[in-house]
């Protein structure tokens, strides 16, 4: 009788940390799918989600470096973006339909830098009921979709830099430097209302996450390439 074949074990995935710039539209996961299915990844995960209307920084660890996800996710973080007063959504950015409109004749400079003043430091705020947060085993965002009722609770998070560009008012450009967990569209909808007005979310740009920069990140699209003749694929 012949001896059984012995069969190899696949070789473990190259332990990596990948910086990928993601696109608008895209969810962070529709980024890690394309990585594992088109480069033939096995083990992987990112580390801080991104919106869907988000684009950036999204950091992907695979084989080993799985296990720095948690640390990675602790660390700093940076976004550039866009916000328009005078009008809000349920979402807080364009996902859902405009659902309010209010004065902004009113806002002056001063105003608004009080409320910058407001929102940097130890800042309490309530995540968007669009959001990641889990309510009971399951995605918030996943039940304000559904039309049913969301309650959130108030977390503490650290913002270390604010600032804001007023020159195209009332489209506002700002920088946030601020600590994990902290949502740029809860800061966004807290600065429309300590202007007695409304806000919304136009665009957002995550630029770093501690020393790791947007600048240094791959396009998705050039990454695979590069993975797939790297293996041998194409």
């Amino acid at each position: 009788m012949n001896p059984p074949t012995q069969t190899s074990a696949p070789e473990p995935d190259e332990a990596e940390v990948i910086l990928l710039n993601k696109p608008l539209t895209w969810t962070s996961f529709d980024a890690v799918n394309k990585l594992k299915h088109g480069a033939k990844i096995k083990k992987i995960g990112h580390a801080g989600t991104l919106d869907p209307l988000a684009t950036g920084l999204l950091i992907v660890c695979t084989g080993k470096m799985t296990k720095q996800i948690d640390g990675i996710q602790a660390q700093q973080k940076e976004y550039t973006g866009t916000l328009v007063l005078g009008k809000t959504t349920p979402s807080v950015d364009l996902e859902s339909d405009f659902d309010g409109e209010y004065p902004t004749q009113h806002i002056t400079q001063a105003l608004m830098n009080e409320a910058v003043d407001k929102l940097t430091g130890h800042v309490v705020q309530l995540p968007p009921i669009y959001s990641a947060v889990k309510i009971n085993g399951k995605r918030a965002y996943d039940l304000a979709r559904q039309g049913k009722d969301v309650e959130v609770k108030p977390r503490t998070v650290q913002v270390y830099e604010f600032e804001i560009d007023t020159e195209q008012f009332p489209e506002i450009g700002f920088r946030i430097v601020c600590s994990k967990g902290t949502y740029i569209r809860s800061m966004v909808r807290d600065f429309g209302e300590l202007l007695q007005s409304g806000a919304y979310m136009a665009s957002l740009c995550r630029t770093r996450i501690g020393d790791y920069k947007l600048e240094d990140a791959w396009e998705i699209t050039d990454f695979v390439a590069h993975k797939r003749t790297q293996k041998g694929l194409d």
